[in-house]
């Protein structure tokens, strides 16, 4: 599985140019070989139509999915959702205060917050080292309120100081929100990313006051 922009003609145009490669051991340029299965994503409102396109390595013939940045694997929620909630986390919100600001079920939200948190150290190196190559100024994240928030907070420095849409790698992987075209030319249907609504900042401050609502009304 190789992670690539939620453009779908952008993909199209680096599969014909063979910018994909495989991600084992040969290297070899990834050609197309049809599509995974289409499937919807849960947004914080209606949901999100999907099918990956799906490549094969001319060198070993090993086929790979070409997964939208938009979602992650055996997930369905978006990423925006899962980051909103991974967010509030940081911001010291328990897990059953994310799932109700968020309207999802505590196991499943749960389940979110110990992955990410197994992994929290390894994603906040890898985005530490991308704001620190993406930006001529970085501010460093601090690590002192857990590896959580400080693994939240180096994606969000990257974020912000050089961009999502970056190359990740010399072997032609790619990672970017949007390419600049339609929604439609990104998705079947009009992401989160591209509706023109509060963005990832709104739609968390949004999860914080229906969590601090929820808190409240247990309290009485």
């Amino acid at each position: 599985m190789l992670t690539v922009e939620a453009c779908a003609k952008s993909v199209e145009r680096r599969l014909a140019g063979g910018d994909f490669r495989c991600p084992g051991e040969c290297g070899q340029v990834l050609a197309r070989w049809g599509y995974a299965r289409r499937r919807v994503l849960r947004d914080f409102g209606e949901g999100v139509t999907v099918r990956p396109r799906r490549a094969r390595c001319r060198g070993c013939g090993v086929t790979h999915v070409l997964l939208p940045v938009i979602a992650l694997l055996r997930r369905a929620d978006l990423a925006e959702v899962i980051g909103a909630a991974l967010a509030a986390r940081a911001a010291g919100a328990g897990f059953r205060t994310v799932a109700a600001g968020l309207g999802r079920a505590e196991p499943t939200v749960r389940g979110w917050l110990r992955r990410f948190g197994g992994r929290a150290e390894a994603v906040r190196v890898f985005f530490t080292v991308l704001l620190a190559r993406t930006s001529p100024d970085p501010v460093m994240p601090a690590g002192a309120a857990g590896p959580v928030a400080a693994a939240v907070s180096a994606i969000a420095g990257a974020a912000g100081r050089g961009g999502v849409a970056v190359a990740a790698s010399g072997r032609g992987a790619g990672v970017g929100l949007a390419c600049g075209g339609t929604a439609e030319e990104e998705l079947e249907h009009p992401t989160p990313l591209r509706r023109g609504g509060a963005g990832f900042g709104g739609r968390l401050r949004v999860v914080l006051a229906r969590a601090q609502s929820s808190q409240r009304e247990l309290a009485r």
